[in-house]
C-alpha cells in the first residue's frame, strides 16, 4: 500500500550520519572534526554555539584517530558532537546562556560528559541556549540569539530556532555536529528539534544523571539527545543512560539496550491519540499535520485509539507554576559571593546580592524567579505550588492508566512551525502556550520522541511526538525508528 501522505519533509540527506560516521572507519577523525570546524567558522553568523573548543576537539581527534588505528577504538570514537551549555565540562566555559557565569569555567565534568568522552566523543564546543532553559526560542540568551538553519535555506531569515536547545538543533540540523546532548525541562529538546528539522528525544526522567547539569527546575529537567535519525539518537542513548550514585534522582536500572533492540516492537501496536489534544483548534498546517500522523499510523500497523486525558488541559499552568517555583529557589546560588558575575562598586552584601543578580539574569529569567517566588511566599503557597503538584499527579495518573490499553501515544510536538524573532517577546503568555503540546510528558516524566516528516505550506518542518510510558524508553525509540523509515520509503515515491 502506498503511503498517501501530503507535504512529506524533504529534508536534505546530511553528508552522514553518527551511525554512518561510526561504520566508515576509512574517514580520519582529525579530518571529521577539522570539517565540522570549518563549518562552523563559515556559518558563524548562525551563531549557534556560544563556545567553539576547536583545539581540544582536535586535540582529541588526533587521539581517536591513534586508537582507531591500533584496533581499539570505543563506542563514539572520533565522533565530534556538541554540548549544550547547562551541563559542565571540565576547564571549557559553561555559562548556561547568561551573563551570570560569563566567565565559569568548571573543575569538573558532567556525569552525562563524562560518559561520552570515555566513549571517545570529540566535543566541537558548547552551543546556545535561552538563559537557564527559560525559553521556547532562544531569544532569551544573554549571547545572541540563533538562527533557524532551515529557514534561512528558504529564505526566511527571522525565524527562531526553538527553544530552549535551540542551538544544540541548529548545530544538528545545519550539519555543525553529528548530533549535541541537550536537556529537555517542558519541551526543550523536541521544540526545537521540530522548528528544525531533526529527531529530539526526551527519555524518561532519570534515565539520564542530572549530576553537573546547571539545573532550572530539578523535577523537570532530564538530559536527552538531539539527532539526525533515530538510530543516531539510539546510540548516544546507549553510552549516556543508566544509574549515577552521584545523583539520588537517576533510576537504578539501565533502560535497555537500545540499538540492540531498535528493530524489536509489536506487528501490530496499539497507538492511543488524546482527543484533548486532536479537539484542540489550530491553524490549517496543524490540521494537515494530524492527518499525516493518522495515516502514518495507519501504514504502519498500528490501531489507532483516541483516548479521553481529562486533566491534560490544565498541564500548562501547572507546568509553569511548578518549574518557576523551582526556579525561584534553584537559582537562589546565583549571588555573587561564590563563583559567577560579581557587581563592582556595591557598599554592602546586601546591595552586592541585589546588583549583581539584577545585571546578571537577563529579563526572562527574572520574571520566573519573582513569580515563583510570589507562588512559594506565605498566604499562596497552597493556593498555586501545591494545587499544581497535585494537578500533576492527577495528569501522572491519568496517563499511566491511558497506557494500560495503548503501547505509545502520539501527537503534534508544537501547534505550528517555526515562528518569527520578537513574535512573542511582548506577551510571554502567547511564548508559554508554545509549550502546550510538551509539557504534559515533563510534568509525568515519560519518555517522547520528536520525529520530522512534515511541511508546513510555507516550507518548513513540523514534527510530531511519539510518547511512551515510564521507562519504556526503548520501546519509543523501536517504534520512531519503524515510522520514521516509512517516511523515508513515501518520500522516495
Amino acid at each position: 500500500m502506498k503511503l498517501a501522505l501530503k507535504n512529506i519533509d524533504p529534508s536534505p540527506s546530511p553528508p552522514l550520519t553518527l551511525a554512518e560516521t561510526l561504520a566508515n572507519r576509512d574517514l580520519e577523525a582529525i579530518d571529521n572534526a577539522e570539517e565540522h570546524i570549518r563549518r562552523i567558522e563559515a556559518q558563524a553568523d548562525l551563531n549557534a554555539y556560544i563556545t567553539v573548543s576547536s583545539e581540544r576537539a582536535r586535540a582529541q581527534a588526533e587521539r581517536s584517530g591513534d586508537r582507531l588505528r591500533r584496533g581499539d577504538g570505543r563506542a563514539l570514537e572520533g565522533a565530534p558532537l556538541a554540548v549544550k551549555d547547562n551541563f559542565c565540562t571540565e576547564d571549557i566555559r559553561t555559562t548556561a546562556g547568561s551573563r551570570i557565569l560569563e566567565n565559569f569555567i568548571p573543575t569538573y565534568e558532567s556525569t552525562v560528559t563524562a560518559r561520552l568522552l570515555a566513549a571517545g566523543a570529540v566535543f566541537l564546543g558548547k552551543t546556545n541556549m535561552d538563559e537557564f532553559g527559560m525559553g521556547s526560542s532562544t531569544e532569551n540568551s544573554a549571547y545572541g540569539r540563533t538562527l533557524n538553519p532551515r529557514g534561512l535555506a528558504l529564505g526566511y531569515n527571522d525565524l527562531v530556532p526553538g527553544g530552549s536547545s535551540g542551538g544544540s538543533a541548529a548545530a544538528v540540523a545545519a550539519n555543525l555536529c553529528l548530533a549535541s546532548v541537550a536537556t529537555d525541562t517542558g519541551g526543550s529538546i523536541r521544540q526545537p528539534a521540530s522548528f528544525c528539522g531533526v529527531v529530539g528525544f526526551k527519555p524518561s526522567y532519570g534515565a539520564c544523571s542530572r549530576w553537573g547539569v546547571v539545573a532550572y527546575a530539578s523535577s523537570l529537567d532530564q538530559p536527552g539527545v538531539i539527532t539526525k535519525t533515530v538510530e543516531d539518537a539510539a546510540i548516544i542513548m546507549d553510552v549516556i543512560s543508566g544509574n549515577d550514585p552521584k545523583d539520588s534522582t537517576s533510576c537504578p536500572h539501565p533502560p535497555g539496550d537500545f540499538v540492540q533492540d531498535l528493530n524489536s516492537c509489536p506487528e501490530r501496536p496499539i497507538v492511543g491519540i488524546p482527543n484533548a489534544f486532536r479537539n484542540v483548534e489550530g491553524s490549517p498546517d496543524l490540521e494537515a499535520l494530524w492527518s499525516n500522523i493518522e495515516d502514518l499510523l495507519r501504514e504502519s500497523g498500528a490501531e489507532v485509539r483516541y483516548i479521553d486525558l481529562p486533566s491534560v488541559r490544565y498541564s500548562l499552568p501547572a507546568y509553569y507554576v511548578l518549574a518557576l517555583c523551582e526556579a525561584s529557589s534553584n537559582l537562589a546560588r546565583y549571588d555573587g559571593v561564590r563563583y559567577g558575575y560579581r557587581a563592582e562598586g556595591v557598599k554592602s552584601l546586601t546591595e552586592m546580592y541585589e546588583v549583581t543578580r539584577a545585571q546578571g539574569f537577563g529579563e526572562e529569567v527574572k520574571r520566573r524567579v519573582l513569580l515563583g517566588t510570589f507562588a512559594l511566599s506565605a498566604g499562596y503557597y497552597d493556593q498555586y505550588y501545591l494545587k499544581a503538584a497535585k494537578v500533576r499527579s492527577v495528569v501522572s495518573r491519568e496517563m499511566a492508566t491511558a497506557f494500560e490499553d495503548v503501547h505509545w501515544m502520539v501527537w503534534p510536538t508544537a501547534p505550528s512551525p517555526a515562528f518569527g524573532f520578537g513574535q512573542h517577546t511582548k506577551d510571554p503568555l502567547s511564548m508559554y502556550l508554545e509549550d502546550l503540546f510538551t509539557v504534559p510528558v515533563n510534568l509525568a516524566g515519560l519518555p517522547a520522541i520528536s520525529v520530522p516528516g512534515f511541511t508546513a505550506k510555507n516550507g518548513l518542518p513540523m514534527g510530531f511526538q511519539l510518547v511512551g510510558r515510564l521507562g519504556g524508553d526503548v520501546g519509543v525509540l523501536a517504534f520512531a525508528n519503524r515510522l520514521e523509515q516509512l517516511l523515508r520509503v513515501a518520500t522516495k515515491q
